[in-house]
Order: C-alpha cells, then structure tokens, then sequence
C-alpha cells in the first residue's frame, strides 16, 4: 500500500480524504486503483492527471515504479508555460 496525497480540486472526488491508501506498485495501477475506489475521479484521470512522485512530476509514465515508502501526490495535469 501506498499513501497518495489527493491535491487541490481532485479532492472533492475523494470526499475530502487525503492522503488515501491504495495498493499498486506503478502510476498505471494507482490510477486504475483509485478509480475503481473513487468513481468520481475518472473523468480528470481521463483528462489528464500528473503525479509528483519522490518529488519528481511525471505525466503518462504508465510503469514507472512505486515503492510502498515513495511519497506520492496526484494532482490536476500541469501545463508549462
């Protein structure tokens, strides 16, 4: 399991919770976990999501490993600019 701080606006889709366990082991698996549990957040996963992991922001890095002790936050994609 893996504590995944739930940022911002995403919030809302988890009834307020966070940060929430989840049991996956890379960015596919988080992302397919929460929607399984919080049906709410799958539009804005469809949309685009970004994960802040061990300080790193990755977006569509589907296997990129998680470790049980990784500090994850998912968050609203973010656009550069």
């Amino acid at each position: 399991m893996v504590a995944v701080t739930i940022w911002g606006s995403l919030r809302r889709f988890t009834d307020g919770k966070s940060p929430v366990d989840v049991d996956a082991t890379n960015f596919k698996e988080l992302l397919d976990r929460l929607v399984e549990e919080y049906p709410g957040l799958k539009p804005q996963i469809e949309r685009g999501v970004s994960l802040a992991l061990d300080g790193r922001i990755y977006r569509e890095a589907w296997f990129t490993k998680i470790g049980p002790d990784s500090e994850v936050i998912l968050m609203p994609y973010m656009a550069g600019g």
